[in-house]
């Protein structure tokens, strides 16, 4: 899908235009390089009253916080209840809402699952062979990933927990024309 197309449909479910009319817009929320720009259209996109569950804190607005978890010399990680269990407990944890959860036991080890959530989703891949958990925690609005981080390492007795953050979809809304 090109930007275009993205900029139709956001103007389509945002403002209520027809696809005529939308398509009479798109060259006024195009710039010549094809990279979208804030339009006097989209200004309420900035507004902190929006429902869009976009993140408004420090100056920044973005969709959601992504945090790479790597559990390293975890015990537990063959263990499917063990590690639906420890999703769960993240899920409530975050104050997140659970949609559904789906685990993958692998033979001869390993587990693969997904906590599908209203926020996002929380997803893991693990090599209990070597003590190896690799989690996705990505969610919006008001839950907070972050406090996924004790919970795994509880969940699987981590010798060492990493974390890297990322900030989905910073500078999509707000960024300057």
């Amino acid at each position: 899908m090109n930007s275009a197309s993205l900029i139709r449909l956001g103007t389509d479910l945002e403002y209520g235009a027809t696809h005529e009319d939308a398509e009479s817009r798109i060259g006024e929320a195009v710039r010549k390089d094809d990279k979208p720009k804030l339009t006097l259209a989209a200004s309420n996109l900035l507004d902190s009253d929006r429902e869009d569950h976009f993140i408004r804190r420090d100056g920044k607005v973005y969709a959601g916080t992504h945090l790479i978890i790597e559990v390293v010399q975890g015990a537990g990680l063959d263990d499917q209840e063990r590690i639906e269990s420890a999703l769960r407990d993240c899920v409530t944890e975050c104050g997140a809402t659970l949609l559904h959860i789906h685990t993958h036991k692998f033979t001869p080890q390993g587990v693969s699952g997904v906590a599908v959530l209203a926020e996002s989703h929380i997803s893991v891949h693990t090599w209990p062979e070597i003590g190896y958990g690799a989690f996705d925690v990505f969610m919006c609005g008001d839950a907070e990933p972050r406090r996924a981080v004790e919970v795994l390492r509880r969940a699987f007795d981590a010798g060492e927990v990493r974390v890297k953050e990322l900030l989905r979809g910073e500078g999509i809304v707000g960024a300057a024309p």
